[in-house]
């Protein structure tokens, strides 16, 4: 009895406290509540939409199907709704089903007051809210609940990032550095103890029980499964079945997955942090639990902010990788998420690589010696994890880490697949709608998270899938075959082969793809040489440009090999230039087409670029006994930044501390070639 008056107590001073602060004390203390709901339509009444010129929406297109030659679909397989607990703190209201309808065309008007809507629709989404949260707030509802759960309901409930930042420390507390002598960024758990719930620990104050919070995870997740059938349009629209797993980690670490299934047939509970320690038990468990008919695959996203873990030999909680582990691994993580607001996690310069274009949307400097969290780790790039793959298959004979490409947003605004620059409205709710306090950069030094939006954000990435038609079952498997690609935003048209009779020739074919289905393999494929084939293979590659966006500029060859000493390395050459230019035989690089923006209407320049660039190229260090990948990245033409956008809502010159212009681009998912031994 004694400790349930105890425990009221502490719950009624945590709600109390909670009240006040919120209320009273933060607005207090900062003159206003800046970055809560209730002052963004004063902020937004500062900008000025209609100095932007958009492009009319467009309805959705369908496709002839089915195409052996295989279609080219556009989604978005991470994005977040009310329905995650972060999400509703920075002030989203919208939920499951508004996401749905924005992925067809629907506009909405966000927490700011303004305007989301895409340019095109998508044709394939996954809503990906945290699993940590299913079941948190599902009896909030209910009649008759104590005072105490009324209150919590309330609390839990406010739009305000304060709340958020005491959570969030809360739960990177649960987490230490670990065995010093372990590579930097592995750590070990402390006083954490899987629930057997599956729901945030929230749902058990107040009068919860582990069955009551078991219950309400099961019935959140039947929503989740409900709604993705409801929505689902096959040929229109595919809507996948999936959640985020997101562990906590020290200093906001993201450490986190996306996990996808093949169709409704779904696990009865998504288990979250909460059930297992580690992503081999969450491949575990999840195998475990998929009955017949029943599939997934998953996706690590911003392995640059998880301390170095992603492609190190480790979890974050310590335990080693075995064989098993990585046959495990290999089997069910396929592709990897390259790009979204967080920054690029391509590569980074200056950490395992020299290519100048590592430099693009970066968001940490290399460590220094000693630093363990907050820097960029080698093994925290997707290039260096190939590389990993690589020395893993001398060692293992199988190479665990061939993981294909795709980009997503991780917006927490229910705005699947909003990637224009021009329509960049933040991915936080209120705390980054509207211009105004998306270009500000005055913040307290406890609110880090919100004085990063102008200086490390971009406005996210799209996935791109070849398939024979528009079903959850081809788009699954176009995924877990890795026949896909990325991109910063722009819908460009890819198709990139390999193969040992692929020539110039085939350039002059006005539809190769059937041809280069015979002679080779596409995106994501792995292509096995012997020493009998002493000549490179050739590489196709054709990009289309986007009817809604600039011209392309160049295509560049990032190949990434280990010598016979277990040594990796890495290479870039341009292999196809714009403007009739030709690749400088010194540096290997595409002279600059003097392509330009007018930063006072952010319209580009027309007179250079190409609607269309190709190209078939022989790798001329070709050594048949070496794994090897090879993957392109196309570059557009300079464009504005979503900063020189919000200027121009503003009428002010763009902020000198950000590029006013970036130059979007598309990586195409690896061909490995490996030797027949």
């Amino acid at each position: 009895m004694l400790k349930k008056i105890v425990f009221t107590f502490l719950v009624l001073l945590l709600v109390a406290t909670g009240f006040v602060w919120v209320k009273f004390i933060g607005p207090l203390q900062d003159g206003a509540d800046r970055f809560g709901p209730a002052t963004a339509p004063r902020d937004a009444a500062l900008q000025d939409d209609s100095k932007i010129n958009i492009p009319a929406p467009q309805t959705a297109q369908t496709q002839p199907v089915p195409n052996p030659n295989m279609n080219l679909y556009w989604g978005e397989l991470h994005v977040h709704t009310s329905e995650s607990f972060d999400a509703t703190l920075f002030g989203n209201t919208f939920g499951i089903e508004d996401a749905y309808r924005f992925a067809k065309g629907e506009p909405l008007t966000n927490a700011g007051g303004e305007l989301m809507q895409l340019a095109r629709p998508l044709d394939f989404v996954a809503i990906t809210d945290h699993a940590e949260g299913f079941g948190t707030r599902t009896h909030c509802g209910n009649p008759g609940l104590s005072l105490i759960d009324r209150g919590l309901c309330w609390f839990f409930n406010l739009p305000n990032p304060r709340i958020f930042q005491i959570f969030a420390g809360a739960a990177r507390g649960t987490a230490e550095l670990g065995d010093t002598s372990k590579p930097a960024g592995v750590y070990q758990q402390t006083a954490r103890t899987p629930l057997s719930s599956g729901a945030f620990p929230t749902c058990k104050l107040g009068d919860g029980t582990p069955e009551r919070c078991y219950e309400n995870a099961k019935t959140d997740w039947a929503r989740y499964i409900e709604l993705a059938d409801r929505y689902y349009e096959p040929g229109t629209l595919t809507t996948f079945v999936a959640y985020e797993f997101s562990p906590g980690m020290p200093d906001q670490g993201k450490h986190h997955r996306n996990v996808v299934f093949r169709s409704s047939v779904v696990p009865e509970r998504a288990t979250s942090s909460l059930d297992v320690p580690n992503a081999i038990e969450l491949w575990k468990a999840l195998e475990a639990d998929c009955g017949v008919g029943c599939d997934f695959l998953t996706m690590p996203h911003n392995p640059n902010k998880a301390w170095g873990l992603t492609y190190s030999r480790y979890t974050w909680d310590g335990k080693e990788y075995g064989e098993a582990d990585w046959r495990l691994r290999q089997r069910r993580e396929p592709l990897a998420e390259i790009f979204q607001v967080k920054g690029a996690q391509e590569c980074a310069l200056g950490v395992g690589a020299t290519d100048e274009e590592c430099a693009f949307a970066q968001v940490f400097d290399p460590c220094l010696p000693g630093e363990t969290t907050g820097c960029a780790f080698q093994t925290g790039f997707v290039r260096q994890g190939l590389k990993v793959g690589l020395e893993l298959e001398k060692e293992l004979g199988f190479n665990p880490l061939q993981v294909g490409f795709i980009a997503a947003t991780d917006s927490h605004n229910s705005n699947p697949g909003d990637v224009e620059e021009w329509d960049f409205r933040g991915a936080v709710g209120a705390v980054t709608s509207s211009a105004y306090r998306r270009l500000r950069d005055d913040a307290p030094e406890g609110e880090k998270a919100y004085k990063s939006t102008l200086k490390i954000n971009t406005s996210g990435g799209l996935a791109a899938v070849w398939a024979p038609e528009n079903t959850r079952e081809a788009i699954f498997d176009a995924l877990a075959r890795r026949e896909t690609y990325a991109t910063s935003g722009p819908r460009m048209g890819i198709r990139f082969y390999a193969g040992w009779n692929i020539d110039q020739q085939i350039l002059d074919s006005s539809d190769p793809v059937p041809l280069l289905l015979k002679r080779g393999v596409p995106m994501g494929g792995v292509l096995t040489s012997n020493a009998t084939q002493t000549d490179s293979p050739g590489f196709f590659v054709s990009a289309n440009r986007d009817p809604l966006d600039a011209p392309l500029q160049r295509i560049q060859m990032i190949k990434g090999w280990i010598d016979d000493n277990g040594q990796t390395h890495e290479k870039v050459v341009d292999i196809a230039c714009a403007d009739g230019l030709a690749v400088d035989p010194l540096s290997g690089r595409c002279p600059d087409n003097g392509a330009s923006v007018d930063l006072e209407t952010c319209k580009f320049s027309e007179g250079s670029g190409a609607n269309t660039l190709s190209a078939v190229w022989h790798d001329p260090d070709y050594e048949p006994s070496q794994s090897a990948f090879y993957y392109t990245r196309v570059l557009m033409n300079p464009t504005c930044r979503w900063s020189s956008y919000d200027a121009i809502r503003l009428g002010q010159t763009p902020d000198p501390r950000v590029p006013t212009t970036i130059r979007e681009r598309a990586w195409t998912s690896p061909i490995w070639l490996s030797p027949n031994k």
